[in-house]
C-alpha cells in the first residue's frame, strides 16, 4: 500500500512549503480536498514545488465546472506532474451545488457517470486520437479547433476517480472510473460488504475486475507515543466523526454497526451549536469502528491489518493539521509510509 496525506489547501505559498516537506519525508503524495480553496490550484502549487509527489484532487466538485473546463485543468496537471496526477471528482451535496454554485444537480449519479465519459472523450480529442464528438443527456461536445486545444502530452491517460458512497454510485464507479475515493466515515464491514461487491458488479459490466480500480481510503488515525499526544489528536477525530455522523446521508454507516439513533442525536447537537455535546456523543465504541488508534511504531501493522486487500492507497486524513502543530510529525508519517511500502517496521 502507498500512503498519501490529505490537505485542504490554504495560501499557495503555504501549500508549497507543505508539499516540499511531504516530499522530503518520503511520503508518496498529497490528496487535495476542495473546500474554501480550489483543489486544482493547490495541486499546481504543490507540483511546482515538489515534482516527485503524486498529486490528486480528492475530491473536486464536478457539476459547477463544464467537463471541458475540468479536462483542460487536469490535462495541464498531468503534463506538469509527468503523469503523476489523478483527477478525483464528486457530486457534493445538493445545497452546495444549487445554492453555493448555482449549478444543476438533477440526477446526480447518471450526471456524474456521463461527466466521466465526457472527460475521456475530451482527453482523446486533446491528444488527437479521435475527433471530439460527444453526445450525452447532460452535455454535448463537438467543437475543438486546434487553436483552442492544449494539444498532445506525453502522459495522456489521466486517471479519473470518483467519490462514491451508496450502492448505485459504487457500481457506477466500478463501471466507468479508474478509481474510487471512499468516505472517511467507513467501517471494515462497509468495505467488505458494500464497496467491494458494488465495484465488482460495475466492473463486470465493463468486462474488467475490481483489481483494475484504485481504491483510495482516508484514515482517521489517533496516533502518538504518549497518552497526551494521542489525546490531542483524539479530540480532532471525535469532532470530525461527529460532523460526518450528523449528516443523514451517512446515517446508514452508523446503523450498520449498531449505532441506531446516533445520527439524529449528533444532528440535534450540531444544529444547537453544542460542539462539546457532539464530541461527547462520539464514544470509544464509535472510534473503534471508524478510527485507528496506535503508537507510531504500531501504526503500520494496524493499518495493514485493517486495510490490506481493501485499499490500494490510504490517506492520512489529519497529517496536515498535525504538521502545523508539530512539523516533526510529518517525518513520522514518512516512516509509516516506508514501512507500508516495504513491509518493514519504522525506525
Amino acid at each position: 500500500m502507498e500512503l498519501d496525506v490529505m490537505a485542504t489547501g490554504g495560501s499557495l505559498r503555504g501549500v508549497q512549503r507543505f508539499a516540499t516537506a511531504v516530499q522530503h519525508a518520503g511520503i508518496a503524495g498529497i490528496v487535495f480536498t476542495e473546500a474554501g480553496r480550489t483543489a486544482y490550484l493547490s495541486a499546481t502549487a504543490a507540483g511546482l514545488a515538489a515534482p516527485d509527489l503524486h498529486l490528486s484532487t480528492g475530491v473536486a466538485v464536478a457539476f459547477p465546472r463544464s467537463p471541458m473546463v475540468t479536462a483542460k485543468v487536469a490535462w495541464e496537471l498531468a503534463d506538469l506532474t509527468e503523469g503523476k496526477f489523478r483527477l478525483g471528482i464528486g457530486t457534493q451535496v445538493r445545497i452546495h451545488v444549487e445554492r453555493r454554485y448555482s449549478a444543476e444537480y438533477d440526477r446526480p449519479g447518471p450526471r456524474l457517470r456521463e461527466y466521466v465519459r465526457a472527460l475521456r472523450a475530451i482527453f482523446r480529442g486533446f491528444q488527437g486520437t479521435e475527433k471530439l464528438a460527444f453526445e450525452g443527456d447532460f452535455w454535448r461536445f463537438s467543437f475543438l479547433p486546434a487553436a483552442w486545444s492544449p494539444g498532445p502530452i506525453a502522459h495522456p491517460d489521466v486517471p479519473v476517480d470518483v467519490a462514491a458512497v451508496n450502492p448505485w454510485m459504487l457500481e457506477m464507479a466500478g463501471e466507468v472510473a479508474d478509481g474510487i475515493h471512499i468516505h472517511p466515515l467507513h467501517s471494515v464491514g462497509y468495505l467488505d460488504e458494500m464497496v467491494r461487491p458494488g465495484l465488482a458488479a460495475g466492473a463486470a459490466k465493463a468486462d474488467r475486475s475490481v483489481g483494475d480500480l484504485t481504491v483510495i481510503v482516508p484514515v482517521l488515525a489517533i496516533v502518538g507515543d504518549t497518552e497526551q499526544e494521542q489525546a490531542a489528536v483524539e479530540q480532532h477525530v471525535r469532532a470530525q466523526l461527529g460532523f460526518y455522523g450528523s449528516t443523514s446521508t451517512y446515517r446508514f454507516q452508523l446503523e450498520r454497526v449498531g449505532l441506531d439513533g446516533l445520527q439524529a442525536k449528533l444532528n440535534e447537537k450540531l444544529k444547537a451549536g453544542d460542539l462539546p455535546g457532539v464530541v461527547a456523543l462520539v464514544t470509544d465504541e464509535v472510534l473503534e469502528h471508524f478510527a485507528v488508534r496506535a503508537t507510531w511504531a504500531d501504526l503500520p501493522e494496524m493499518l495493514r491489518a485493517k486495510y490490506e486487500g481493501r485499499a490500494d492507497r490510504i490517506v492520512a486524513y489529519l497529517a496536515a493539521p498535525m504538521w502545523h502543530r508539530d512539523p516533526s510529525t510529518l517525518e513520522r508519517w514518512g516512516e509509516v509510509a516506508r514501512a507500508l511500502r516495504t513491509r518493514r517496521p519504522p525506525a
